[in-house]
């Protein structure tokens, strides 16, 4: 009983402590970021706003008239690919095209991943075109000085293509001629997974200097549906040189603009499981922004980076190059794009929260005891045998005590009998009682405390990375990153009737009750009546509240349970405490 009272504590003392941090320490932190972008919000380099929603950065006052174009999202998916002459995107990981009219990245299927785990289930789509609901694109090119005579690439410009797809080796370079001495290329380069190099160049045949700045975007339209968990940003997400911006729809919403100067980093928008970053070259300084803006009723949500301008001489030409990351957040990929490309603090994109220490460790340590063992849910039983292992001495003294207190139930007993009038004199009597047994009543409390970090580090790890979405177990257990689904409420599928989620309480987190229930036998009884029936519900609560919960934290939770009672089994064997299980 003591252990499991121990456990509901170093929970509370743990919830509180997280959430004296955030309000103390991550809030401010946050909105001092975000204000810092929006104090740098300036006019000198402000958007002018295309038709169909994409905000094009300039260097001069805001323009929000539109320019023409779709004034809606009601076209399908494959009504608005055909509105533009288009080159294929084949890569082992993705498929989609570029559309030739405006240069536009704008469709982008994940091969490898399907939107659930139905057999028919289609895989899943990252980007779509404008005119297309829930369209979500990336553009690159070029702006003028204000007033400059100037006839740039826009969206209706219909670029030449050098071939007919694009693939990893073979790029792609589009190339469009203004008619007045400018010829422009633009020339797409795709690796195995999901980086994409975007080499711009314009060269200058005009008999005039030109300035011109070159800038890349990605837009999205339509407020995406997002998980709305306090443990998980979803939204516009950055990095300005070394700090990390986090910024929610809603903030963005309120704000309409946020803006900053930076060198090296990324911006872009993430989902739980998919990215769509932008990559300017890390010794460059850029200027960045996320924008919101909302037109026929439909919210517009756009990151852009503007870099400084470049001076084009008659008969000379100028190239930059820039990065897009669009794709699944794997782990092991966006850690090798930043050492590889140097890109700052590119492993961001997950989101580790506030124990990156020792959540980002605990992955690897799964990713490799999968590659060892070839099931992640073996993996997880694996790792609870590690983190038992590495904190037996922490848990053996825990189990001690314990056994000790277990061992001195009958005196406490009869304390409490003998001064049960008097609280204060049976409290001191206890004291002494610890004192001369030399007991530490709250000797179980450290080590759980210490595993607090652990468990939502683990938590985390189930939640947020992609490698463990779908990932199967033995059984009926076909993805360890959600609820178990099988329940006896329905006789575990027999009955075609899928009760509320919160009545649903599938067998592992039955069986974590019932190893809870019996680890808290093991246990000395609290002293208190009313606590000890409290401390008699706590499986039974701790089962209704772990069934919401990724079902594979619940194997790692029941498993621990199993080996902490055989642990304590055998030290109250070797103690002489005598076992019963009532």
């Amino acid at each position: 009983m003591q252990d499991n009272k121990n456990l509901i504590v170093a929970f509370l003392v743990s919830l509180v402590i997280l959430l004296v941090f955030d309000v103390l320490v991550m809030r401010p932190q946050r909105e001092a970021a975000q204000q810092s972008m929006a104090e740098q919000a300036g006019d000198k380099q402000s958007p002018a706003q295309s038709g169909d929603g994409a905000v094009v950065p300039t260097l001069e006052g805001v323009s929000d008239v539109p320019q023409g174009g779709l004034t809606s999202e009601s076209a399908s998916r494959q009504e608005a690919l055909n509105r533009s002459p288009r080159v294929a995107i084949e890569t082992p990981r993705l498929a989609g095209s570029i559309a030739l009219k405006g240069g536009r990245i704008d469709d982008l299927i994940l091969t490898e991943y399907k939107v659930s785990l139905s057999k028919d289930a289609p895989p899943v789509t990252l980007l779509s075109p404008a005119g297309a609901a829930n369209a979500y694109f990336a553009d690159f090119g070029w702006v003028a000085a204000p007033g400059a005579p100037v006839k740039l690439p826009d969206r209706e410009a219909v670029w030449t293509a050098s071939g007919d797809r694009l693939a990893p080796g073979r790029p792609l370079t589009l190339t469009w001629n203004n008619g007045e001495g400018l010829v422009f290329t633009r020339t797409f380069e795709v690796d195995e997974y999901y980086m994409f190099t975007v080499t711009q160049s314009v060269r200058n045949e005009s008999g005039m200097p030109l300035a011109l700045a070159p800038y890349g975007l990605v837009t999205r339209h339509g407020t995406p549906e997002t998980s709305r968990m306090l443990v998980l940003h979803e939204g516009p997400l950055a990095v300005f040189g070394e700090e990390l911006a986090e910024i929610d729809y809603e903030d963005l919403r309120a704000d309409g603009k946020v803006e900053r100067d930076a060198t090296g980093g990324w911006l872009g928008f993430t989902d739980k499981y998919w990215l769509t970053a932008l990559i300017p070259n890390q010794d460059e300084h850029y200027r960045a922004r996320f924008i919101y803006r909302q037109k026929d009723g439909l919210d517009r949500y756009q990151s852009d980076f503007l870099l400084d301008p470049r001076q084009v001489q008659p008969g000379e030409a100028v190239t930059v190059s820039s990065r897009l990351f669009a794709g699944a957040k794997v782990v092991e990929l966006l850690d090798q794009y930043e050492n590889r490309y140097q890109i700052s603090r590119f492993d961001l994109g997950v989101d580790w929260g506030w124990f990156y220490w020792i959540t980002k460790p605990i992955f690897y340590t799964l990713h490799y005891l999968n590659e060892v063992l070839g099931n992640f849910g073996l993996a997880i039983l694996a790792l609870t045998v590690l983190l038992k292992l590495l904190f037996f001495p922490l848990a053996n003294k825990s189990y001690m005590a314990m056994s000790k207190m277990k061992l001195l139930q009958p005196k406490m007993v009869e304390l409490k009998e003998r001064y049960g009038d008097d609280r204060v004199r049976l409290q001191q009597e206890m004291m002494e009682l610890y004192r001369k047994e030399q007991v530490n009543p709250l000797a179980g409390c450290l080590p759980i405390l210490v595993q607090i970090p652990v468990f939502f580090a683990l938590y985390k790890v189930l939640f947020v990375t992609i490698e463990m979405r779908h990932a199967p177990f033995y059984g009926w257990v076909r993805d360890l990153s959600a609820p178990d689904t099988l329940t006896p409420l329905n006789l575990f599928g027999l009955i075609p009737w899928d009760p509320p989620s919160i009545i649903a309480i599938g067998v592992w987190p039955i069986l974590m009750g019932l190893t809870m229930y019996l680890q808290q036998k093991l246990n000395p009884a609290p002293q208190d009546p009313v606590q000890a029936k409290v401390m008699a519900f706590l499986p039974l609560i701790f089962t209704f509240i772990l069934a919401q919960f990724a079902v594979g934290l619940v194997i790692y939770w029941t498993w621990n349970n199993v080996l902490s009672i055989a642990q304590q089994w055998v030290i109250m064997k070797r103690m002489g405490v005598p076992v019963e299980v009532k």
